[in-house]
């Protein structure tokens, strides 16, 4: 057989190297001085044992005394999210030892804080479980959530993201909830603001979008979408609010899309299934879509129709 490759593949080998040479975003060749995604993947899986330190067990460490072993991994954390978050705080920027310094110092204190808010993340945490057990009748135990359920991974993630967004670190916070969303189906922003008691269930499918602001005891189930009414804008729309507003005590079905930065959804409001809101809505309104039809076609028989019942639009949960 004839060997093709050989006498070719010094050439081709030559025009991809040269083609890394025009200086666009993908065509950089430092990957030592950027954020390792697999470092804050381990990252992430130590935050959440530190989240729940009971369901997980560490096989890097032979140590009786769970708490002398935490007292490990959190100093690891330290060590490691510090050398990433000033990796991220000088990405992009010229390099002097002026800056170099700035950054080590800057990235130190960022960690410090970090490590300083993770008690009240676990305070939310709390509630957040509590809230999916007092929500999800199919719920057996607090135990079972935190082991299977993936609304409370994807929250617990973000709820340690979006430290790091209110701080200011570049880069990290979106990969890690992009690390959740990839795991879960839930797309949560790092930049939201979510109060306590956030129910979410089944979650596949959920979008949370940067500027959303989330109250507190808030219920959201699967295929929701909190969005931006519109993103022809692009750029020009950075730091403007353009997710809705959902304040305490709203429950959004599956399937519903509640879009721009001007919407909110009133105190104690219901959003029905497949409900597509881009307006306000007054506390303790009730929102479906109307006057459904179903369609039954058996084997070439008269057609009938049925309207549903206006209250069947809340039942869009499994």
């Amino acid at each position: 057989m004839k060997d093709l490759i050989s006498p070719s593949i010094h050439d081709v080998t030559r025009a991809i190297l040269a083609d890394y040479d025009h200086g666009r975003p993908i065509d950089k060749l430092d990957v030592f001085n950027q954020p390792d995604t697999k470092v804050i993947y381990e990252l992430i899986n130590e935050l959440v044992r530190i989240a729940y330190p009971g369901f997980s067990k560490d096989k890097n460490y032979r140590i009786y005394d769970i708490r002398n072993n935490l007292s490990m991994v959190i100093e690891d954390i330290a060590f490691r999210l510090n050398k990433q978050i000033a990796i991220a705080l000088r990405y992009g920027k010229a390099e002097n030892e002026v800056e170099l310094e700035k950054t080590r110092v800057q990235s130190q204190e960022i960690t410090l804080e970090f490590l300083r808010r993770i008690p009240r993340v676990r305070e939310y945490l709390a509630t957040d479980v509590a809230a999916v057990f007092d929500g999800d009748p199919a719920a057996e135990s607090a135990d079972e959530i935190i082991f299977a359920y993936p609304g409370l991974y994807a929250i617990t993630i973000f709820r340690y993201a979006h430290i790091l967004y209110e701080l200011q670190v570049p880069v990290i916070p979106r990969i890690m909830t992009e690390l959740a969303h990839s795991k879960t189906g839930i797309d949560i922003n790092p930049g939201a603001t979510i109060g306590r008691y956030f129910m979410i269930d089944h979650g596949t499918g959920i979008v949370v979008g940067e500027t959303t602001e989330i109250g507190d005891h808030v219920k959201v189930y699967q295929g929701v979408t909190l969005g931006a009414l519109s993103t022809s804008g692009g750029r020009k729309l950075w730091a403007k609010k353009r997710h809705p507003t959902i304040e305490d005590d709203v429950t959004i079905y599956s399937g519903a899309s509640i879009l721009g930065g001007d919407t909110v959804i009133g105190k104690g409001s219901v959003i029905g299934g497949n409900v597509f809101l881009t307006r306000s809505v007054a506390p303790g309104t009730k929102v479906s879509v109307k006057n459904q039809e179903l369609r039954f076609n058996n084997e070439g028989n008269e057609i009938e129709e049925v309207k549903e019942d206006p209250n069947a639009a809340w039942f869009y949960v499994i």
